[in-house]
């Protein structure tokens, strides 16, 4: 036997051993948040199921708060020992799983190709299939703008010859200290939480990672500061006060990883901590600058700073507005008073 029921939007079905919850047109911020609890109520009042299921048949746009109800699901039915699959998956939205890396760990079933498709490649064992011609999902307006793609080239060009300038002496003052490497490459979360490797010069002891949980955390939520933090060398205080250290991003910016400016780019594990509606950060790419570098920069202290800065970026964003932070970020980095750490 079973039963059909509607919450704040998402159809439910349960059956003897299992649970499928239709999910609504549009999974953002405000369906996503609802979907969270809904799912989370149905695991709860029903721990004898063996499976739970998203439907995602009417779906047709998912963004970063979107992905991040999903994980959240996936993760609570892992708690319940359930099974968890993503059926009837539409090509638009698999492009978002695709793009944010999820769909490597999810059990996804694609929605049957109409006769009127294009051609797709051949999909994985689970049925994975792509779109031969993959639309970049519009989260955001800044995602789509070919202006800003052609400024972050420019500026990553730029960037990177400046680098090869000041690499010489960065890499004759890092060796002298420590004898260690001079780049230092670290895995981050870009738009809809994808991984990438993110580069930097070195400023901290070369087992630094090891050492972090030695080191006490000065902010609130999922961020970790600490002003003197006893893993950065002499140099790397030097580099991280004059921004030096972020040079090698360029890189990152002309791969389009990243873009010159945008929001502050998340450790997985500071992404494991987060919840649905702060991964709406995620709905553009992350910046080597932006508002937390320009008006926060290391003087934040709770993560919701960091939020309510990465979120009036995204409302705020113009093509001239950019170019005013990346203006303001050169006047930060010579104001001996707001250096970085």
């Amino acid at each position: 036997m079973g039963s059909n029921m509607k919450a704040e939007g998402c159809q439910i079905v349960i059956t003897e051993q299992s649970g499928s919850v239709q999910l609504p047109k549009s999974l953002t911020v405000i369906e996503a948040v609802a979907f969270k609890q809904t799912f989370q109520e149905l695991c709860q009042g029903h721990p004898d199921l063996e499976r739970a299921d998203l439907d995602l048949t009417n779906t047709q746009f998912v963004d970063s708060s979107g992905i991040g109800a999903i994980v959240n699901s996936w993760k609570t039915a892992k708690q319940h020992g359930m099974e968890f699959a993503l059926l009837n998956v539409s090509p638009q939205v698999m492009m978002a799983l695709s793009l944010s890396g999820i769909d490597q760990m999810l059990d996804i079933r694609k929605a049957q190709a109409q006769p009127d498709d294009e051609p797709h490649g051949q999909g994985g064992a689970s049925g994975r299939i792509l779109s031969s011609r993959p639309q970049m999902p519009a989260t955001h307006p800044s995602v789509s703008s070919k202006t800003k793609r052609l400024i972050d080239i420019v500026g990553a060009l730029v960037g990177l010859g400046l680098t090869g300038i000041l690499i010489v002496p960065i890499a004759i003052a890092i060796k002298l200290e420590d004898g260690g490497p001079i780049v230092f490459g670290q895995t981050r979360c870009s738009l809809m939480g994808r991984r990438f490797r993110i580069w930097k010069f070195r400023s901290m002891v070369t087992n630094a990672e090891a050492l972090k949980h030695t080191v006490k955390n000065e902010v609130e939520g999922a961020l970790f500061k600490n002003e003197n933090d006893p893993r950065i060398t002499k140099v790397g205080r030097f580099l991280r006060k004059t921004s030096l250290d972020e040079f090698p991003q360029f890189w990152n910016v002309l791969k389009g990883d990243m873009s010159l400016v945008g929001t502050r780019p998340p450790t997985p594990d500071e992404l494991e901590r987060y919840e649905v509606p702060q991964w709406q950060r995620l709905n553009v790419k992350p910046g080597i600058t932006g508002e937390w570098q320009v008006y926060g920069r290391s003087s934040i202290k709770d993560f919701e700073d960091v939020i309510r800065l990465d979120l009036r970026y995204q409302e705020k964003w113009s093509l001239k507005y950019d170019l005013e932070l990346i203006l303001k970020t050169i006047t930060v980095i010579f104001d001996k008073e707001s250096g970085a750490y």
